[in-house]
C-alpha cells in the first residue's frame, strides 16, 4: 500500500484526524455524530504566511480600522486562535526564527543557532506533507537557509528573501526555482513594466537599493505577483495528489507600500492612534536603537505615527484583496471545498506603541501576538466562527495543522497540537507562555497577568577587567483587562506576591527550555544580569 492509501486506509479506521473524520467517514468527534460518509482525498493545505502582521491589524480580531474583508471572511468561516505568540528571537530579524518555528514545529531554544540554518534532522512542514503523498509548492518569502528551502518543496516560483531582499515592494528581487537549492544574488531579477506595459524580467544590478523608491508605474507589487504565482499552480492544477502550498508574503513590512488607490482609503491625518501610542519608550529596553527604530525619529510624533499607520493599513489591505484572488481561483477550480487554508502572521510590529516602531520587544501587539485561522472547505461546519482562547505558540501551529489533516507528526516536532481544544477534548493545551528577546527581555504570562523583564546587557562579552553596570526594569500587565499593556502594575503594592509568583515560573521555565548562553544565539546571558 502506498503513502496515499496508507493515509486514508489510517482517516478510515479512526486516525485522529478533525478533517479526515468529517470527508472520510462517519465518526464520533467530541462526544458528537457526524453524518458525512463521502469518501474522498483528505484535503489540499493552502498556508498563508504574513511578515509584521500584528493580531489587531485583522478588522475581525479587534475591530481596528483597517479594512481586510477577505481575512474577516476566512476568520468568520473558521476557527479563530486569538491568543498565538511568537516565543521570542535571539536576532533582530525576529522573522527568520519564527518561520523556523513554523516549519519545523520547535521552540526557539530548540532551533539550530538563531533559527536560520534548519537541518535535515527537524523535519519540515512541506517535509512531512510529501512524505505523505502531497505535492508541495513554494511562494514567496524563505528567510532560512536554502538547502531546507530545496528539500522541502517539489517545486515553487518567485522566490524571494534571500539570497537577495527587499529592494522595496515594486521592486523586490526574485528567483526562479531551483530545485538544487543553488541560489546565486547574480540570478535574481526584478519585474517591471516595459514601454507597452507588460511585465518582463530585467537582471538585479546592485544598483537598485541607491535608487529612487519604486512606484506601482514601475512594476507590479510583490503582493500581486506571490498571488499570481499561486493562481498559476491552482490554474494547472490537475488534482492527482493533493497540495501543500506554502504562500509566504514580505508584507506588511516595511517599507509599507500599496498602489494609490489603497493609500487614499487612509488618510494619515484622519488616523486614530493606537491605545499604547507613546511619544517615547519610558526606558532603555535594551536594544532600543536598530533599523526599525530609526525608521521615524525620536520622539515619535502623532503626524508621524499616522503616516506610519494609513501605510501599514494600506499595505494590508492591498494584501487581503490579493489573497482574496487566491481564495476566489480555489473557488473558480472546484478546489475549495477540498482545501483546509491556514493564515498566520510572523510576528507584531509596534509602529508607535509604546513609542517603539519595531518589534524587537515583547509587547503583544508591538512584537509577539499574531493571527492563526484555520478556515477553508475542508473545515467542518460546526467549527464555523468558532473563538479559541487558550494559549499557544506559533511552533503549535505544525502539530495542529497536521492532527487536523490526519498525518503522523514527525518525531523532531515539540509543539502541541490545538485539536483536542478545537474539538473540545481538552480545555487548554498550555498554562503559561514564555518569551524572550536576545540577551535583553523575558517575558512569562500566566492567567491574566504578564510579566515583562528587563536588563541591559552587553552586546559582546566584556573584556578581562571591565566592569559593566547594568540596569533591570520590571513590568506587569492585566492582559485581560488591559490587552494594550498600558498600565504598568509593577509599582502598586498589592501586585507584589504577583509578580513574585511570576518570576519564580519564569525562573523554572528558563531552567526547563535551557535558556542560556551558549555561543549561538547569544554570548551574553540575560540571567547574569538579571540576579
Amino acid at each position: 500500500m502506498g503513502a496515499i492509501g496508507k493515509r486514508l486506509d489510517r482517516c478510515l479506521n479512526g486516525h485522529k484526524s478533525l478533517v479526515c473524520f468529517i470527508i472520510c467517514a462517519v465518526q464520533v468527534l467530541g462526544g458528537m455524530p457526524l453524518n458525512a460518509q463521502k469518501k474522498t482525498d483528505c484535503p489540499n493545505v493552502l498556508l498563508i504566511y504574513t511578515d509584521d502582521h500584528r493580531y489587531s491589524a485583522v478588522h475581525a480580531m479587534m475591530g481596528e480600522p483597517v479594512a481586510t474583508p477577505n481575512l474577516d471572511e476566512l476568520a468568520e468561516n473558521g476557527v479563530v486562535f486569538e491568543k498565538t505568540y511568537l516565543m521570542g528571537a535571539f536576532t533582530g530579524a525576529t522573522c527568520t526564527p519564527s518561520r523556523a518555528m513554523l516549519l519545523t514545529g520547535r521552540n526557539l531554544f530548540e532551533l539550530e543557532g538563531r533559527g536560520h540554518t534548519i537541518p535535515e534532522t527537524h523535519t519540515t512542514l512541506p517535509e512531512a506533507f510529501s512524505q505523505n503523498g502531497y505535492q508541495t509548492y513554494h511562494v514567496g518569502k524563505w528567510h532560512n537557509d536554502m538547502a531546507s528551502l530545496a528539500r522541502s518543496f517539489d517545486d515553487g516560483a518567485f522566490v524571494s528573501g534571500m539570497p537577495a531582499y527587499l529592494t522595496d515592494q515594486f521592486r523586490m528581487p526574485f528567483s526562479h526555482w531551483k530545485k538544487n537549492g543553488n541560489y546565486k544574488k547574480e540570478n535574481c531579477f526584478l519585474l517591471q513594466y516595459d514601454a507597452e506595459g507588460k511585465v518582463v524580467e530585467r537582471p538585479l544590478t546592485g544598483n537598485e537599493v541607491k535608487g529612487p523608491i519604486g512606484t506601482e508605474k514601475d512594476g507590479p507589487h510583490v503582493s500581486e505577483v506571490l498571488a499570481g504565482g499561486a493562481i498559476d499552480y491552482l490554474e494547472g492544477y490537475r488534482g492527482k495528489r493533493p497540495f501543500f502550498m506554502y504562500l509566504a508574503f514580505p508584507v506588511p513590512h516595511d517599507p509599507r507600500q500599496a498602489p494609490e488607490n489603497c493609500k487614499a482609503k487612509y488618510p494619515a491625518d484622519r488616523m486614530d492612534l493606537p491605545p499604547s501610542y507613546a511619544r517615547q519608550h519610558p526606558f532603555d529596553n535594551g536594544h532600543i536603537v536598530l533599523r526599525d527604530e530609526e525608521l521615524a525619529p525620536w520622539p515619535r510624533t502623532p503626524e508621524v505615527v499616522k503616516e506610519h499607520l494609513s501605510d501599514y493599513y494600506a499595505t494590508i489591505s492591498h494584501l487581503d484583496a490579493q489573497i482574496g484572488k487566491v481564495i476566489q481561483q480555489l473557488k473558480d477550480k472546484g478546489l475549495y471545498k477540498n482545501t483546509l487554508i491556514v493564515m498566520a502572521g510572523d510576528s507584531g510590529v509596534a509602529i508607535g506603541n509604546h513609542g517603539l516602531m519595531g518589534k524587537q520587544n515583547l509587547y503583544d501587539e508591538d512584537g509577539i501576538h499574531v493571527p492563526f485561522i484555520l478556515s477553508g472547505g475542508a473545515l467542518p461546519a460546526q467549527f464555523k466562527g468558532k473563538r479559541i482562547k487558550p494559549l499557544s505558540y506559533i511552533h503549535d501551529i505544525m502539530p495542529t495543522i497536521l492532527d487536523v489533516v490526519g498525518l503522523d507528526r514527525p518525531g523532531s516536532v515539540t509543539g502541541k497540537s490545538l485539536l483536542p481544544v478545537i474539538n473540545g477534548k481538552k480545555q487548554e493545551i498550555r498554562e503559561f507562555t514564555y518569551h524572550a528577546y536576545r540577551q535583553h527581555q523575558r517575558a512569562y504570562r500566566k492567567g491574566r497577568y504578564k510579566l515583562i523583564e528587563y536588563v541591559r546587557a552587553p552586546d559582546s562579552r566584556p573584556r578581562e577587567g571591565e566592569i559593566i553596570s547594568g540596569s533591570r526594569v520590571t513590568q506587569l500587565f492585566d492582559v485581560v483587562e488591559d490587552p494594550w499593556e498600558t498600565l504598568d502594575l509593577s509599582a502598586f503594592p498589592e501586585y507584589r506576591s504577583t509578580i513574585n509568583e511570576l518570576r519564580e515560573g519564569m525562573k523554572h521555565t528558563a531552567i526547563a527550555l535551557k535558556d542560556v548562553a551558549d555561543g549561538q544565539r547569544t554570548q551574553i546571558n540575560f540571567w547574569d544580569y538579571y540576579e
